[in-house]
């Protein structure tokens, strides 16, 4: 009787533990995604600031700054770590699904943003002035949303930087045009939430952010195998 593989799912959740396990060890993207996205945080909110009773219109593009600009350093070091000693090789030698490897390293990468989220939004809230407590789980829903999608691009286009030499360079090059309307609906509808809008009438943003989730999750599943074995 032949053994059975592992399913895409399990191959996934497999690639996803081991990111995580690396990053339980050395602590290196989530320490430095955080101090960056602080620093691009609390930068903002001081060039901007404009006295108390506008503080809080600038918290939309503090976080989403902060958290876009720290998800290219979090998806440039995690490629680069399949990059050491011919890993990336050794892990498309094996067998193991391609859309896998996909899910497995976004689900990472996604783990390692949250994080990152959980460090710059309260930052800014407490610069800021903003009723976190007020808005905690619709910001949560929309910032969900968009890690998602964050996370399955620069997945993809990280696979495509990761044999390059200035491949920071050019993942932020491709990146950030490509996730400009993620960016645009999140500032968005952050800052219609803390203007006092409701999650019914946050419904067109948060339907938009579900499809950009939908095409870069389904896309770049189909999409990957091609470009990682180019």
């Amino acid at each position: 009787m032949t053994e059975r593989s592992p399913s895409a799912w399990t191959q996934a959740w497999l690639i996803a533990r081991k990111d995580l396990a690396i990053e339980r060890r050395t602590g290196e993207i989530v320490v430095t995604g955080g101090f960056f996205g602080a620093l691009l945080a609390i930068l903002t909110s001081v060039a901007f600031y404009e006295g108390p009773a506008g503080a809080h219109h600038l918290a939309p593009g503090a976080i989403w700054i902060a958290t876009a600009f720290s998800a290219v350093l979090a998806l440039g070091r995690t490629w680069q770590r399949e990059r050491e000693d011919g890993a990336l090789d050794a892990l498309l030698a094996g067998p193991v699904s391609r859309p896998a490897v996909f899910f497995g390293k976004a689900i990472g990468v996604a783990v390692f943003l949250v994080a990152i989220e959980l460090v710059v939004v309260p930052l800014v809230s407490l610069m800021l002035h903003v009723n976190l407590g007020a808005i905690v789980g619709p910001l949560a829903l929309l910032l969900g949303l968009a890690t998602v999608g964050v996370a399955a691009s620069g997945t993809l286009f990280g696979a495509m930087t990761v044999r390059t030499r200035a491949r920071e360079l050019i993942l932020a090059a491709v990146l950030f045009p490509l996730l400009t309307p993620t960016l645009i609906v999140g500032v968005a509808a952050t800052r219609d939430l803390i203007d006092g809008a409701t999650v019914s009438e946050l419904g067109d943003w948060i339907k938009l952010l579900a499809m950009f989730d939908f095409v870069f999750v389904v896309g770049g599943a189909v999409v990957f195998g091609p470009v990682i074995e180019a």
